[in-house]
C-alpha cells in the first residue's frame, strides 16, 4: 500500500511538498521518497482521499459543528425570533428615534454584524478553549457547541431585542424598569466592576501579544488610519464600504508579511529603560507591557469619544473580513492536514484528562470551572453589554436582530471549535521554537525529542499542556501561544511558511482583542453615564470625563505589581475572578430576559434552565475559589484574624473583596426578583417617557 505524508522539511520552506513512501506489507522499511513541488499537490488530492490511511476525526468534528450551528440558526433561532419575541420589521428602532451619528446611527446589518462579532469575539473564544482543553477536548467541544446554540445565542439575541425595544438602553438600565430601581443600581455596579476587569486584562493581553509576537504590531496599528480614512470616505463622500474595506484588508496582509520578514517592532527592556530615564521615571514604572498598555489606553480614549462612523464601524468591518479569511485558511489547512494524517485529534490529545493527572497539577475541578473558563464561544455576560450597549443603537430594522444577535454568537462558537482543534490536533503537527537572528529578526526551528525525532502528536501537545507542572504555571502567554502555534501549523499545511502563518494568527488575536478593548471602553462610558444619571451627578456624566475615568481605572488595575513586585503584572491577579463574574453577568441578563417575557405572559421554559445554570455555576466557582482548603482567598485573611500570622497586605485580599462584593450584589438582586416575581405576570413595566421633538429630528435621514 502507499502511505501519503505531508512533510515539512524546514519550517520556513516555501515549497513544502509531499512525500510518497511505498510501504511493504511484509516489512516496515520505507522505500524511496519522491518529493513533489507544492504546485502539483492539488493534482493528487483524490488519490489522497481514496487511498491514504488517515484519521477523519478532526475534519468530522469541524464539519459536524458547522452543520449543527447552521441547522440551529434556521430552526431554534427562527422559532425564538418569531414565536417568542415576534420581531416586527415595521417597529421603530433607537437608531432612527435618537439618531445623533455619534452613538445612534442606522446601519446595514452586514456592517453591524462585523462590529458585533468582532466586539464579542476578542480573545475570549481563544483563551478560554485554549485553557479548557487541559481537561480534555471532548468536554470543551460539547460545551461550546451546545452552549452556543441553547444558551449563548439566546442570551445575546434576547439582550439585543430588549434593548431595541427600550430605546437602546443597556441591559442594566432596563433592569431598573423591568425588575426594580435597586436592581438597576446592583446591575450597573456589577457591570462597572466587570468592565474594569475587562479593560485591564484585555489591555495586558494585547500588550503581551505585541511583546511575544512583534511581527503583529505593524499590521494591527496600520489598521487604525485605514479605518479612519474609510470612515471619512464612506460617510462624508458617500462612497461604498465593501471595496475600500477589502483594499484595507489586503494592505493589512501585506503589513503582516512585512512585519514577519522585514519590520517587526519589538519594544525591549533596554528601550523602556532609556525612555524612563528621558521621562525622569523610575525604571520599574516602565517595561514593554506597561508601554503598550499605556498606548492602548490612549487609543481607547480617542476611539470611545469619536463618532462610531469614524473608527469603530469601519475597523470592525475590516476585522470581520479578516476573520473570514483567517477562518477560511484555518478550515482549509485543517482539511488538508486531516486528509494527510498530520492532524489527528484522537491520537494527540486525551478526550478527558484523568482525575489523577489533574489532581497532581492543582487544577480546579471540571465542575464548575469548565463552564467558567469557556465563556466566549459558549455564553458570555460581556456579550449582553455589546448587544445592548452599541449594536442596539445601530440596527436599522428589528428583524436584523436574529442575524446579528443569534447568528454572530454561532459564528463565535465555530471559532471556538477551531481554537479547540488548533490547540489539540494543530499542536500535534509539530513543535517549533522561536529563535532570534541578528539582522533578520527571527525564525522557527523544529524541537526534537531525546531520540532526535521531531516532536509531534501527543508529545508535542504535552510540551504545552504538561500535566507534570502546576496549574498556576500555565500562564496567559502559553494559552494564547498554543492557538497561535497550532493555527500556524494548520496554515503551514497549505504551504504557507510557518513564520508568516504565525504572524497571521497573532494579528488575528491582537486585532480582535483591540476591537473588544475599544468597545469595552465605550460601554464603560455608557455605564458611568447611567450611574451618574441615576445618582443625580450630572457633572460625572460628561462624555470625556466618563471616558477618562474608564481608561484611568483600567490602566490603574493593569499597572498593579504582581507577586514578583513587577509593575504591569498585577492586573492578571483578577483573572481568576473574571470568568465567574462574566458568567454571573450572563445569569443576571437571563433574569432580565425572563422577567421581560413573564411580564408579557410569553413562554419562559426555554430560558429557565440557562438562567439557573448561569446563576448556580458561577456562584459555585466563586465560593470554591474563596473557601477551598488548598488555595482559598479567605484563609490568609483568617490566619491574620486568628493571630496565626502577622497582618500584611496580600493579593488574595483583593480577590476575596471583589468576590464577596459581587456575591452580595447578586444575592440582593435575586431577592428583589423573587419578591416581585409572583405579582408581575402579565403586568407591563412602566413605559418610557415620550420622545421630545429633538429626539425625532433626524430619524428620516436614511442609513449608512
Amino acid at each position: 500500500m502507499a502511505d501519503y505524508i505531508w512533510f515539512r522539511t524546514q519550517p520556513e520552506a516555501k515549497d513544502v511538498g509531499l512525500i510518497i513512501r511505498a510501504v511493504s506489507k511484509a516489512s516496515t522499511d520505507s522505500g524511496a521518497a519522491l518529493r513533489l513541488p507544492t504546485h502539483n499537490r492539488w493534482g493528487i488530492v483524490w488519490q489522497l482521499f481514496a487511498q491514504a490511511d488517515f484519521s477523519m476525526s478532526t475534519i468530522l468534528i469541524a464539519g459536524g459543528a458547522f452543520l449543527a450551528y447552521l441547522i440551529a440558526y434556521h430552526t431554534y433561532g427562527r422559532w425564538i425570533s418569531h414565536k417568542i419575541f415576534g420581531l416586527d420589521p415595521k417597529a421603530a428602532v433607537p437608531s432612527q428615534q435618537l439618531r445623533d451619528d455619534v452613538d445612534f446611527m442606522p446601519t446595514r446589518k452586514e456592517v453591524i454584524f462585523g462590529h458585533h462579532f468582532t466586539s464579542i469575539a476578542g480573545t475570549g473564544p481563544i483563551v478560554g478553549p485554549a485553557i479548557a482543553v487541559f481537561w480534555g477536548w471532548l468536554p470543551a467541544l460539547l460545551w461550546v457547541v451546545l452552549g452556543a446554540i441553547f444558551i449563548g445565542a439566546v442570551h445575546d439575541f434576547g439582550a439585543l431585542v430588549i434593548s431595541l425595544r427600550n430605546r437602546g438602553q443597556t441591559i442594566g438600565e432596563v433592569a431598573g424598569r423591568i425588575i426594580s430601581p435597586r436592581a438597576k443600581i446592583f446591575f450597573l455596579t456589577i457591570l462597572f466592576l466587570a468592565l474594569s476587569i475587562v479593560l485591564a486584562i484585555f489591555g495586558l493581553v494585547i500588550a503581551g501579544i505585541f511583546k511575544m509576537f512583534p511581527e503583529s504590531v505593524l499590521s494591527v496599528w496600520i489598521e487604525v488610519p485605514l479605518a479612519a480614512v474609510i470612515g471619512f470616505y464612506v460617510y462624508r463622500r458617500g462612497g461604498r464600504l465593501l471595496g475600500p474595506s477589502i483594499a484595507a484588508l489586503i494592505l493589512m496582509y501585506v503589513a503582516i508579511y512585512l512585519g514577519a520578514y522585514y519590520f517587526p517592532i519589538p519594544i525591549t527592556n533596554t528601550f523602556c529603560a532609556t525612555l524612563a530615564e528621558y521621562l525622569h521615571l523610575s525604571p520599574q514604572w516602565l517595561n514593554p507591557t506597561i508601554f503598550w498598555t499605556c498606548i492602548l489606553m490612549v487609543y481607547c480614549f480617542i476611539a470611545s469619544v469619536l463618532p462610531i462612523w469614524t473608527l469603530l464601524q469601519p475597523r470592525d468591518y475590516i476585522n470581520s473580513h479578516q476573520l473570514l479569511v483567517a477562518l477560511g485558511l484555518l478550515v482549509l489547512g485543517l482539511v488538508v492536514a486531516g486528509f494527510s494524517g498530520e492532524a489527528n485529534l484522537t491520537e494527540t490529545t486525551p478526550a478527558i484528562t484523568s482525575w489523577s493527572a489533574l489532581r497532581l497539577t492543582g487544577a480546579p475541578p471540571i465542575w464548575p470551572f469548565l463552564f467558567i473558563t469557556i465563556a466566549c464561544g459558549a455564553v458570555s455576560g460581556f456579550h449582553c453589554l455589546v448587544a445592548s450597549g452599541t449594536s442596539s443603537k445601530q440596527l436599522a430594522n428589528e428583524e436584523d436582530a436574529q442575524y446579528v444577535g443569534y447568528g454572530a454568537m454561532l459564528v463565535e462558537g465555530m471559532l471556538a471549535v477551531l481554537v479547540i482543534l488548533a490547540c489539540t490536533a494543530g499542536l500535534g503537527i509539530g513543535k517549533f521554537e522561536r529563535t532570534s537572528i541578528a539582522g533578520t529578526g527571527h525564525t522557527y526551528t523544529a524541537v526534537f525529542d531525546a531520540r532526535g525525532e521531531p516532536l509531534s502528536g501527543q508529545s508535542a501537545w504535552n510540551h504545552h499542556y504538561d500535566t507534570r507542572k502546576k496549574w498556576a504555571d500555565f500562564r496567559l502567554p502559553q494559552k494564547v501561544g498554543a492557538f497561535v502555534e497550532g493555527g500556524g501549523n494548520f496554515l503551514s499545511s497549505l504551504g504557507i511558511p510557518l513564520k508568516l502563518g504565525i504572524g497571521i494568527m497573532a494579528v488575528l488575536v491582537a486585532s480582535f482583542a483591540a476591537t473588544t478593548l475599544d468597545t469595552a471602553t465605550r460601554l464603560q462610558r455608557y455605564v458611568i453615564q447611567e450611574l451618574a444619571h441615576t445618582m443625580r451627578l450630572p457633572w460625572l456624566g460628561g462624555k470625556y470625563l466618563a471616558t477618562l475615568i474608564a481608561v484611568s481605572l483600567g490602566l490603574g488595575i493593569a499597572m498593579l505589581p504582581g507577586s514578583g513586585g513587577v509593575y504591569g503584572t498585577g492586573g492578571m491577579l483578577l483573572w481568576p475572578l473574571f470568568g465567574a463574574v462574566n458568567q454571573l453577568l450572563a445569569g443576571l441578563a437571563f433574569l432580565v430576559i425572563v422577567f421581560y417575557l413573564w411580564r408579557r405572559d410569553k413562554p419562559i421554559a426555554f430560558a429557565l434552565p440557562p438562567l439557573l445554570l448561569m446563576i448556580v455555576l458561577p456562584t459555585w466557582a466563586i465560593l470554591w475559589q474563596m473557601f477551598n482548603h488548598l488555595s482559598g482567598w479567605f484563609y490568609p485573611l483568617w490566619q491574620m484574624i486568628s493571630g496565626q500570622t502577622d497582618w500584611q497586605w496580600q493579593q488574595s485580599h483583593l480577590l476575596f473583596g471583589f468576590g464577596l462584593g459581587i456575591l452580595v450584589l447578586q444575592i440582593w438582586m435575586l431577592i428583589e426578583a423573587a419578591y416581585l416575581w409572583p405579582r408581575v405576570r402579565g403586568v407591563l413595566e412602566t413605559e418610557l417617557p415620550a420622545l421630545s421633538p429633538k429626539g425625532n429630528a433626524q430619524r428620516d435621514r436614511g442609513s449608512c
